[in-house]
């Protein structure tokens, strides 16, 4: 048997021989409140309180996971995303920050658009027409789920080309109690852009990073995330980018938008692709000053 405190500084020191002391503490405290329910508050209070061996079994599966490099999010089959608890496993990319703040940017574009029609006066037919909304590459939904619930009045596609995710991602709206149409379908084949209809605002946090960089990213990353929703082929790097702009030109309605993650190094190329096809362009830095969105619009 171990006490709370005694078991948590063990943890610590563990993970300190592959992060750093404070997100090995960050990832400690996670485990100890998912698995056993043990909150900070509750290691100063309740430091010497006994833990049975049940939780102690727990604590030590999720320690050897982690210390083969797993994502914390993987070990424990959870993340928090835009106020949400989600469900994630190896068959999803685990969601970043920086797509909270796609979020964010489309959901304040819609709002103020809703607040000048207000203000303009339009006829209640108008001002209360659903809009559409497509998420390309869903994953684990995260991106849909969260627009769903900050504007309940949209209607909400997600495609993922895999029906793995896509398993994930009908968990994730159900527990979310949210409705979204989801479809597997392969975005990169044009032959199946017929099944979807027209939208008024197309988002996407595509796979762009290219196969030649791989060994710039963690080993937690390489070894378990999902490279079908990470990497893109060396020659065209920039092929989702190109997809969605020609799709948008057929399914993007009028005064409809894009929304788009993409890699800090190539903002400016993903522009041009936009650019060419007549698309007037935003780029939006993320909190840490990195050029990671971007809007189209025309």
């Amino acid at each position: 048997m171990m006490t709370i405190d005694g078991s948590y500084k063990n943890f610590v020191e563990r993970l300190r021989s592959i992060y750093d002391e404070r997100e090995s503490g960050n990832i400690a405290d996670w485990v100890f409140e998912s698995i056993a329910g043990i909150k900070r508050l509750d290691r100063v209070i309740d430091k010497q309180k006994l833990l049975n061996n049940s939780t102690i079994e727990q604590l030590s599966i999720a320690l050897q996971q982690l210390l083969q490099h797993k994502p914390v999010q993987y070990v424990l089959g959870e993340v928090w995303f835009y106020k949400m608890k989600l469900k994630v496993n190896e068959d999803v990319l685990i969601p970043r920050p920086e797509t909270e703040e796609l979020v964010e940017w489309i959901v304040e574009e819609i709002r103020n658009k809703k607040l000048e029609i207000r203000n303009k006066k339009v006829q209640p037919a108008t001002r209360n027409s659903q809009l559409a909304i497509l998420d390309i590459g869903t994953g684990s939904g995260c991106i849909a789920i969260a627009l769903k619930k900050e504007l309940p009045d949209t209607t909400i596609f997600a495609i993922d080309v895999s029906e793995d995710a896509l398993k994930v991602a009908r968990q994730n709206a159900a527990y979310q109690n949210v409705k979204i149409d989801f479809s597997q379908l392969d975005f990169l084949n044009e032959k199946l852009w017929p099944s979807l209809p027209s939208f008024n605002i197309i988002t996407s946090n595509p796979p762009y990073i290219p196969e030649n960089e791989k060994n710039k990213l963690a080993k937690n990353v390489v070894e378990y995330e999902p490279h079908a929703a990470l990497f893109v082929a060396n020659g065209d790097p920039f092929i989702f980018y190109k997809k969605i702009g020609s799709f948008a030109e057929k399914h993007l309605n009028k005064k409809g938008e894009i929304f788009v993650e993409v890699h800090e190094d190539y903002a400016s190329a993903v522009q041009q692709i936009f650019a060419q096809k007549e698309f007037k362009t935003e780029i939006r830095k993320d909190i840490y000053g990195r050029e990671r969105m971007i809007k189209a619009y025309k």
